[in-house]
């Protein structure tokens, strides 16, 4: 029975199941400590080196918080380390990244129309990257800049404007996105697996032996900290704009995805402050307003996408070219004409509410058709996922089997 392409779908499924999970349970600890953080009061009657304390209720209790600014006299004998969530997310993103840009490359990561790169070198771009990032992000926070926050911010974001403009160079829109969210997701999971825990370790050490921790480990990782909250709203951004060609499509999407770094900035720092002082600066939702209204502009540009002319006379890759020359290539081709290109086409003609076609796939020239076969298959032959019922009622089962027939024929030369 041919369906392992199915379990590698699901697999990948489950995979994005976890990453999300992670994703969330990382998240929220991340927001609820700096929000603790910020609300802390000083109190009379608070124990020796202790920084400030919290009164909460929540789920029909109260919870009585205290911090140390440094570490309290003795080692507690319970002691919660908040590390899991950020490694778990990383290394589900991580594997999610290979499944979907390193297995099925020639799709999603390449655009030919950019560079002349094989997979091996996409591949290499791809890792070599978030490794380089993290590295000379990391030089900088351990260099004299770190006693300028504010320079070592900017610099931050210049790096990260570079590495959104490198990006589109050479990956697909979605692509050049995503890696930018994983890049930036690096740089904060390597902050908490490379600084904040082992600064948080040797504090515990020497409570252990009986020593007076330095402070200078609990700054170095509270600027890590400060860096991944105002990075964590663009990089969810950066994760679900794959599902909007607007935000991938326009050949200004290097920028869209610098300012919305932007966005992030000013969106923590009203609910930083008001965490601090019970209200926040309200110009920053004025500025965030104006920053995605030049975003939704910007989206609205011409669109990355070759024209139906270019795409016609474009040579096949050799990957659209196994697809094309397989067996029942001409009726899936037919079938997928009759059936998908009104919606997926580089000018939609299905609705004229639809300016681009959905998720920014084209199903109009052959190279098309070959190029997507794997969604195709997924979407239209196993599944009855595409196309929508209400919009196409001419996909019989007949048509779908044709589908599978000719996607079996190019991957197993099953007939």
């Amino acid at each position: 029975m041919y369906d392992y392409l199915a379990l590698w779908d699901w697999v990948a499924f489950a995979v994005r199941w976890l990453h999300v999970i992670t994703a969330m349970a990382w998240i929220g600890a991340s927001f609820y400590f700096i929000a603790l953080d910020l609300m802390l009061k000083p109190a009379e009657d608070m124990p020796e080196g202790a920084y400030g304390e919290e009164w909460e209720v929540h789920g029909g209790g109260f919870y009585h918080t205290t911090k140390y600014l440094v570490a309290p006299a003795r080692m507690p004998e319970h002691l919660t380390w908040h590390k899991w969530q950020s490694y778990m997310t990383w290394l589900s993103g991580a594997v999610l990244l290979m499944i979907i840009y390193w297995v099925s490359g020639e799709i999603y990561l390449l655009d030919p129309n950019k560079a002349e790169l094989a997979l091996w070198q996409g591949i290499v771009i791809s890792g070599g990257s978030l490794t380089i990032g993290w590295l000379i992000y990391d030089a900088a926070c351990k260099s004299k800049l770190s006693e300028h926050p504010t320079f070592l911010m900017l610099l931050l974001f210049a790096m990260l404007v570079a590495m959104s403009w490198g990006y589109n160079q050479i990956f697909t829109g979605r692509a050049a996105l995503l890696h930018l969210g994983a890049f930036t997701a690096t740089i904060m999971t390597a902050n908490v697996f490379f600084q904040i825990m082992p600064n948080q370790r040797i504090v515990v050490a020497d409570l252990k032996a009986g020593r007076t921790p330095d402070a200078k480990y609990g700054k170095i990782a509270k600027v890590r900290s400060t860096h991944n909250n105002y990075l964590t709203l663009p990089v969810v951004f950066l994760m679900l704009s794959n599902h909007y060609p607007l935000a991938f499509g326009t050949e200004y999407a290097w920028i869209i995805a610098s300012l919305i770094f932007l966005t992030g900035v000013t969106i923590r720092h009203y609910f930083n402050t008001m965490h601090a002082t019970g209200t926040g600066p309200h110009w920053t939702w004025a500025v965030t307003v104006i920053l995605m209204v030049i975003i939704a502009w910007l989206s609205v540009a011409p669109m990355q996408f070759e024209t139906s002319e270019e795409a016609e006379t474009r040579a096949l890759t050799p990957y659209e070219k196994s697809f094309a020359d397989a067996e029942g290539f001409e009726e899936a081709y037919r079938v997928v004409l009759g059936n998908c290109s009104m919606c997926h086409a580089r000018e939609p003609f299905y609705d004229d509410n639809m300016l681009w076609a959905p998720r920014g796939v084209h199903l109009e020239t052959q190279a098309d058709v070959a190029r997507q076969a794997k969604a195709i298959y997924l979407q239209a032959g196993l599944s009855h996922a595409m196309p929508p019922p209400n919009a196409v009622r001419t996909m019989t089962e007949e048509n779908r089997r044709a589908i599978v027939a000719w996607y079996r024929d190019a991957t197993l030369g099953e007939k």
